[in-house]
């Protein structure tokens, strides 16, 4: 058997380890981009403010690859799949690699500004090892540093240059920080802890131009005309699925561009499977395909995958988004439907606010199902409430008391 997998990331790394388990002579492949070593990406940011050492990244030992009998093809972006001759095609000369099963694990790409300047030397996203390479390299002559973002990734990189000791500018196009998780309230909430630690912090902002002068970055302009000086620039806009290698009348894409899968993991051509933040998947909570581009899901999505291509059958129940975020001294945690929409009356939702404590509590439910909750501090329940929302098991009785710190949610749930 030739397995072929796309792919050096946590997906594609623990479909390998679940092939070997099940099948120790078929031959593996694994082709990416990347020249590196299996590593940690959510870690890059600690990388970039210091707080670790290039060699924490690694999540698996120098040996990966001789001890588990694995080609690596390191540093070579796939250029095309050939569903039909059963090949990929590698690299600029277009060296072809067969298959009788193929894992696409190719993760995310960075979203690009496409205005004028962006090419400058000085103008960064943070995505990879490489790229925190480069950002520091530039960041040992620069004062002033802009991210051009808002979520995860955007704060991320902003208090990491901030604790490097440059002056931080962020610019978001909506009106607070991290829309993709959390709500108007909390966003609020976040945005002024934000400032409040020196952060600056331009909300409802677009960038017209990065402004360059003997082919460096001086300024940044923005649609309004303001000018904001800047010797160094991470766009943290979002990702989308690395998918430029397949076309849909190869392979079925869905709405967010990822690629559509079953609950094998196997795409709409057999044998070729899509695992971690390239797939579309059901999402638990909002009952509709999404890419849920998280570290947790990209395990075990990776795992399943690589059993079912080893040819034993197992059933991925579906994703769900969530997130543990910490910065300033505030905790935030979310899962699932954080905001939904005001106007359908299928949703409920219940929430407490603490002022004083800058404690912020809600809970979303569709019918008397849990689906979405965002925790601003005391994160106790946490764990129980994503277990909720995963099961999909109705709750009775008072829903207000899932608030209460320390209640038992199992006394909610029909057995």
């Amino acid at each position: 058997m030739e397995y072929v997998i796309i792919g050096n990331g946590i997906a594609g790394v623990s479909a390998v380890e679940a092939i070997r388990q099940l099948d120790r002579r078929g031959n593996i492949t694994l082709v990416a981009d990347e020249d590196h070593h299996p590593y940690c990406r959510p870690m890059i940011s600690n990388l970039l403010a210091g707080s670790i050492a290039a060699d924490c990244l690694a999540i698996r030992s120098p040996s990966f690859y001789d001890d588990l009998h694995i080609n690596p093809v390191l540093g070579h972006r796939v250029e095309a799949i050939e569903p039909a001759e059963r090949v990929i095609k590698v690299g600029r000369a277009g060296r072809s690699i067969p298959f009788d099963r193929l894992l696409i694990a190719s993760g995310a790409d960075p979203r690009i500004l496409d205005i004028p300047g962006s090419q400058l030397p000085e103008v960064f996203c943070l995505r990879t090892q490489s790229q925190v390479q480069s950002i520091l390299a530039t960041a040992e002559c620069a004062e002033r540093a802009v991210v051009v973002g808002g979520g995860l990734v955007g704060l991320k990189a902003a208090h990491a240059l901030q604790s490097r000791g440059l002056q931080v500018t962020m610019l978001i196009r909506s009106a607070h920080p991290l829309t993709m998780q959390v709500d108007k309230l909390a966003g609020q909430m976040i945005l002024e802890k934000l400032r409040h630690n020196g952060l600056r912090v331009l909300v409802e902002a677009e960038v017209a131009e990065f402004n360059g002068q003997h082919g460096s970055l001086k300024f940044i302009t923005l649609a309004d005309g303001t000018e904001i000086p800047a010797s160094l620039v991470v766009i943290a806009k979002g990702v989308t699925p690395s998918t430029s290698f397949v076309f849909n009348d190869q392979l079925s894409l869905g709405y967010g561009q990822g690629i559509l899968i079953d609950k094998n993991m196997e795409t709409t051509v057999a044998g070729i499977y899509a695992a971690g933040d390239v797939a579309e998947t059901i999402d638990i909570a909002r009952q509709t395909r999404r890419v849920n581009a998280i570290w947790p899901e990209a395990v075990q999505q990776g795992i399943i995958a690589g059993m079912n291509m080893a040819g034993r059958k197992v059933v991925y129940q579906g994703s769900l988004s969530r997130n543990v975020m910490r910065f300033y001294g505030l905790d935030v945690m979310t899962a699932g439907l954080v905001d939904p929409p005001f106007d359908d009356d299928r949703y409920e939702v219940i929430s407490s606010l603490k002022a004083q404590k800058s404690k912020y509590h809600k809970l979303v439910f569709r019918h008397d199902r849990l689906v979405g909750m965002l925790l601003i501090n005391d994160l106790e329940q946490g764990g129980v409430l994503s277990s909720l929302i995963r099961r999909g098991l109705p709750v009775q009785g008072r829903k207000e008391r899932l608030l209460e710190s320390g209640f038992q949610a199992g006394k909610l749930i029909y057995v």
